[in-house]
């Protein structure tokens, strides 16, 4: 019964991922040719799932993955079967990241992007602690609450230049990658195009006006499972996309709780051992 079940999910995972990688390249050829010509990066979202269902997405030429927990992060990273069968993959930290827990963030191996630097403070203790190897950058985007809802982090719309400011000039040690935000969750698409991407590319725009940077060096990421082919057809170049892979998620009572007060924040961590502990189940 248990390898059935395996079975079946790895299946159903095999054609969510091929699914998934249409839509997203559908929707590419959909945007507007007065957009930047960026190519649309997947990032597949693998909070609560088990290590073999990363695995299985990689064998898929998967190779960004997003993660929410920094403890779930750092341990999923150097897990033995993922260090052995995913040597490219890319880890994207997508949580909200306090201070105190910087120094353990980097602990992760292959750690390619922190997309959720919401303050002066969190760049510069980024750039305190990364160690560029062989002078790599740690790319970051800048997360901007543009919907202005107080249950979601970001800086505010009219902040954008003066942090993007503060990291251009004073964390050597960061590369500005480019702007992120989540969004209203509930717009309706009839009424027109999402104001809270819309608002985005606005900022990018005064962005790269203020601070002289070519537009084309800027991302967007915004979409996710619910949104992620209308973000990219108005210009999103980075989605996160979780429970349309890996099914939806089931957590044990004490982080059901706790996430339901992070509710949408993002979307977007133990290994395998520890998710069992937990009541976690994939779905």
């Amino acid at each position: 019964m248990h390898r059935f079940f395996k079975m079946t999910s790895e299946t159903r995972i095999t054609e969510a991922m091929k699914t998934v990688l249409a839509r997203v390249e559908t929707a590419s050829a959909k945007r507007k040719q007065e957009l930047p010509k960026l190519p649309t990066r997947l990032v597949a979202v693998s909070k609560t799932k088990p290590v073999s269902t990363i695995i299985e997405a990689y064998q898929l030429s998967q190779r960004n993955f997003g993660e929410n927990y920094v403890q779930e992060l750092v341990e999923k990273s150097r897990h033995e079967e993922i260090e052995t069968n995913c040597p490219d993959i890319r880890w994207h930290f997508i949580g909200h990241l306090q201070t105190n827990k910087v120094k353990k963030l980097f602990e992760t191996q292959n750690l390619y992007m922190v997309e959720t630097v919401d303050s002066e403070k969190i760049a510069a203790e980024l750039n305190k602690h990364w160690n560029p190897t062989e002078g790599k950058k740690l790319k970051i985007f800048v997360q901007v609450n543009t919907s202005q809802e107080n249950s979601k982090n970001g800086i505010a719309t009219s902040d954008c230049c003066k942090v993007v400011g503060f990291i251009l000039k004073e964390c050597p040690n960061l590369e500005f990658a480019g702007l992120m935000t989540i969004g209203s969750i509930d717009h309706d698409l009839s009424k027109g195009p999402n104001p809270d991407f819309q608002s985005l590319l606005r900022c990018r725009e005064d962005v790269c006006e203020k601070l002289s940077l070519p537009i084309e060096s800027v991302e967007l990421s915004m979409g996710m499972s619910s949104d992620f082919e209308h973000a990219i057809e108005v210009g999103s170049t980075n989605v996160r996309v979780g429970s349309t892979i890996f099914g939806a998620r089931q957590y044990s009572e004490r982080r059901a709780s706790r996430h339901s007060r992070r509710s949408r924040k993002s979307e977007s961590g133990s290994i395998d051992e520890k998710i069992a502990n937990m009541k976690v189940t994939d779905t």
